[in-house]
C-alpha cells in the first residue's frame, strides 16, 4: 500500500469518525481545523486507523503528531517494516 492509499483511506476514516461524507482532508489538517474534532474523535480515530492498518501508536508519537500530513507520514514507516 503506498502513501496515497493509506491517504485516501484514513479520509474515509475521518468522514466515517466525523459523520461527515463531505469531509476533505488535507496534509495540513489538525484538530485545529475539524469543528468536532475534540479529544473523544481523536480517540475514536486512532483506534479505527490502528485498527484499519493493523498498527499501533504509542502515546510520545501521538503527542508529537501537529497534522495529518505527519500523521500518515508515520503509518507508512509503520507499515513498511
Amino acid at each position: 500500500m503506498n502513501r496515497d492509499e493509506i491517504f485516501k483511506e484514513t479520509q474515509e476514516i475521518f468522514r466515517d469518525i466525523f459523520d461527515d461524507d463531505e469531509l476533505e482532508i488535507e496534509e495540513t489538517t489538525s484538530s485545529e481545523t475539524v469543528e468536532d474534532w475534540d479529544s473523544l474523535n481523536h480517540i475514536n480515530l486512532v483506534v479505527a486507523i490502528e485498527k484499519e492498518f493493523e498498527i499501533k501508536f504509542s502515546l510520545d508519537e501521538l503527542a508529537s503528531l501537529k497534522n495529518v500530513g505527519a500523521m500518515v507520514d508515520l503509518m507508512v514507516q509503520k507499515m513498511d517494516f
